[in-house]
């Protein structure tokens, strides 16, 4: 990738042509490379983030997939500007008509009504109380949301009624809404996973440049595990050839950080998300591409960079898949990660009418 193209802070500055559109713009890089020869001055300018309104009807989406540990969750955002070169959600932008790319990354959809349209489907005869996830696809606590607060009152909402929520992230950020997750950990109603990649901090800059830092995630499991809130981490993606060495020491600073739990899946690449990730790969770890890639590639079968047959997707098959799953078990069995996941209950669900107050109950 030209020099002159300003990726910082960026996953990849990639527009990988949408799966559902006809037509697609390609960059002539060696046209590009020709002007920054006899231009210094020209640089590509750096993308900026835009963020449009979503107009949903709905919040709480369902899902049948037994790879899954819920069953329903709920998105207050549409792309992500953590940027995360792996991130397997990129090609769900492709439905909205932007790119699995530069777009999933620049083109955030907002939904500014979520909490309104949580409370009206709790509220709901419909609605069979459940376990909810927070950041099924991405994630609740991106940069934006420390001014849009969108995530927290959704929270607020799951608090009022007292319904079970488990969330995922890689933002610290979750830390600012304690108050509310205590309340709901009072009622054993809330858990959060930490997405944990690497304790490499130059790493984790490049792999997820918009994320909170390994050191700001491991404090966020301490402070939440000291605020009685269950917290653990999610080791995801194992990336064979790149973290994968670092499960044993992830597992243990997790554990010395409070960590009550520990999952993991391996590097899922569906649709475009293989191009990006190998245009990633590029730019920072060339002399591993082939490596990561073969690995990536045992684990599928040998046949293709992703198989998203349920059972095998998060898992993977072959040796290299073996090896990947007996180093975490052991490694979560020695740092005593290996209890399961936390079992969050809705007996202490209410139906509120939306709008109701809990004192209105007496």
């Amino acid at each position: 990738m030209p020099e002159f193209i300003n990726a910082r802070g960026r996953g990849t500055v990639d527009s990988p042509p949408n799966r559902f559109e006809k037509n697609a713009v390609e960059t002539d890089d060696g046209a590009l490379e020709e002007i920054a020869r006899v231009d210094p001055d020209f640089e590509k300018s750096r993308p900026a983030t835009e963020f449009l309104r979503d107009e949903t009807q709905s919040i709480i989406s369902k899902n049948n997939s037994p790879d899954l540990g819920f069953d329903a969750s709920l998105n207050p955002y549409r792309g992500c500007e953590h940027g995360c070169a792996y991130c397997y959600a990129r090609p769900y932008h492709e439905f909205l008509g932007f790119n699995s790319g530069i777009d999933f990354e620049t083109k955030i959809m907002v939904k500014p009504n979520a909490a309104e349209l949580l409370e009206f489907e709790l509220a709901s005869k419909r609605w069979k109380p459940q376990n909810l996830a927070c950041s099924g696809v991405t994630d609740c606590y991106q940069p934006i949301e420390r001014e849009a607060k969108i995530t927290r009152a959704c929270l607020e909402v799951v608090n009022r009624f007292r319904n079970p929520v488990g969330i995922v992230t890689k933002n610290a950020l979750v830390t600012r809404d304690i108050d509310v997750l205590q309340e709901l950990a009072a009622f054993n109603c809330s858990a959060v996973a930490i997405s944990l990649t690497s304790l490499d901090a130059d790493l984790s800059g490049t792999l997820e440049p918009r994320a909170s830092r390994p050191a700001g995630r491991l404090q966020a499991i301490r402070k939440l595990t000291d605020a009685g809130i269950p917290a653990g981490i999610s080791l995801a993606p194992v990336i064979p050839g790149l973290n994968d060495h670092e499960i044993p020491a992830i597992l243990e600073a997790a554990a010395d950080h409070g960590a009550q739990f520990a999952s993991y899946t391996v590097l899922r690449l569906p649709y475009a998300v293989k191009d990006v990730f190998s245009g990633w790969l590029d730019r920072f770890f060339p002399d591993r591409k082939e490596l990561v890639l073969g690995r990536v590639r045992e684990m599928r079968g040998g046949r293709d960079l992703n198989n998203s047959e349920f059972g095998l997707r998060m898992r993977g098959e072959g040796i290299v898949a073996d090896q990947i799953n007996q180093m975490f078990k052991v490694g979560a069995k020695r740092a005593k990660l290996d209890r399961g996941r936390v079992k969050l209950t809705t007996e202490h669900f209410r139906r509120l009418q939306p709008g109701q107050c809990e004192l209105d109950l007496f």
